[in-house]
């Protein structure tokens, strides 16, 4: 029996729109999602998804179990939001200071709920089990939340054979689906140096060991790591983002604080530049007589995507969408925490176009908005997805035993 999902979302759009309204209304902070958690709760309840909770504190497990035992697939959405205020004016803005979902996990909660709906309708037709796993604190690197979730033993039950994801992508646009084999986020590091010099006044730099030189130094000497160290043809992004020093005008400081991010696609430039991060830093900070704390967090690993399951993303949203909906796109320096679920399992991670057109904001900004159009692609090809994926399973397990 062939089951699509084409135009199933009719139905429910309209409610899966008023749920993300509602989250983007009431945003919650990485490991604060408790009034997120029991609307999820509330929704998988409402339509008769039998679920577990506490996950990481907040996270949540829907299981669809089909009329037949099978393989396992797994679908996540993260449901944290960020601490920015909003600037959108959108009738539904947060109503929450300094609190926002400016990444899309609100639609991303809403898509899921809208997928587990779709497929907990046809669940006696299908052969296996499908995972609707809502994960908190996505936005805390580097420890996240899918580490935790795992700890916790969100998949000590059922164990996915294939893990899915997908993020809202603004840089596309809408019925647009991205999706790419191996790596297609990256490794994202995060680091702190304190450079201690000595203070003294303005006038008579002598007496003293100026902090703001010392780190100026450090900083510039940092981007040769990746323009004389990393292969050209490999990708590498040391960022200085926040620089804390200084007293007033006519003061030597004496202390500065760097953070910033390392950006890498493999394990193996990730060590290369570690190492030479700590050599670099150190070496210039005690030629100019100063002394530094380093710390170096490893945060999450690269999404790499299995090749066989990306292909699959691009064959189901081909059916779905048209065959122009999945255009060649190129992996993101972005850090993302299903990343870790992709070491334990098998699986894909995708973007969906959601592009306003003019005026697009990018993730992560006060104005960031996505295009509810989107939402529908979203729901359909989530739900399309785990029942391809699971058909293949099947079949190629069906395939072993009669050979």
């Amino acid at each position: 029996m062939v089951i699509s999902m084409k135009g199933k979302s009719k139905k429910i759009i309209h409610q899966m729109i008023n749920i993300r309204r509602d989250l983007h209304e009431n945003p919650e902070l990485s490991g604060e999602e408790y009034e997120t958690s029991k609307k999820i709760q509330q929704v998988l309840t409402k339509y008769g998804i039998p679920f577990e909770a506490g996950f990481a504190k907040t996270g949540v497990l829907g299981i669809i179990k089909g009329a037949k035992p099978g393989k396992t697939v797994a679908l996540r959405a993260d449901i944290d939001a960020l601490p920015i205020t909003e600037q959108t004016n959108l009738p539904f803005s947060s109503k929450m200071n300094g609190k926002m979902h400016a990444c899309g996990h609100d639609a991303h909660t809403a898509m899921l709920l809208g997928a587990g709906i779709l497929l907990n309708e046809v669940k006696d037709s299908l052969q296996g089990t499908i995972l609707l796993v809502f994960q908190p604190a996505e936005e805390n690197a580097p420890s996240g939340g899918a580490a935790k979730m795992m700890e916790d033993g969100v998949f000590s039950t059922y164990t996915p054979d294939v893990i899915i994801g997908q993020h809202v992508w603004p840089d596309l646009p809408v019925g647009n689906i991205g999706v790419k084999p191996g790596p297609i986020m990256a490794n994202s590091d995060r680091f702190k140096v304190v450079i201690k010099g000595e203070g003294g006044h303005a006038s008579m730099p002598h007496q003293a060991i100026d902090a703001v030189i010392v780190a100026n130094q450090v900083i510039t000497s940092l981007q040769t790591i990746v323009s004389r160290n990393v292969d050209p043809v490999d990708s590498a992004v040391i960022t200085i983002g926040k620089i804390e020093g200084g007293y007033r005008y006519n003061v030597i400081a004496d202390m500065v604080t760097l953070e910033g991010t390392v950006r890498t696609f493999t394990n193996e430039t990730k060590q290369l530049i570690k190492e030479k991060f700590y050599q670099v830093v150190t070496g210039i900070v005690q030629s100019m007589g100063a002394k530094v704390e380093i710390q170096y967090m490893d945060g999450y690993p690269a999404t790499v995507n299995t090749p066989i399951w990306a292909d699959q993303i691009k064959e189901t949203a081909t059916n779905l969408f048209g065959k122009n909906s999945t255009p060649r796109v190129e992996p993101c320096m972005g850090g993302e925490d299903f990343g870790r679920f992709l070491q334990k399992y098998p699986g894909v991670f995708y973007w969906l176009g959601t592009s306003i057109g003019e005026g697009q904001k990018p993730l992560h900004d006060p104005q960031f908005m996505v295009n509810e159009d989107a939402l529908p692609y979203g729901i359909e090809l989530m739900a399309q997805a785990a029942i391809d994926i699971l058909k293949k399973l099947n079949d190629k397990k069906e395939s072993v035993v009669h050979e």
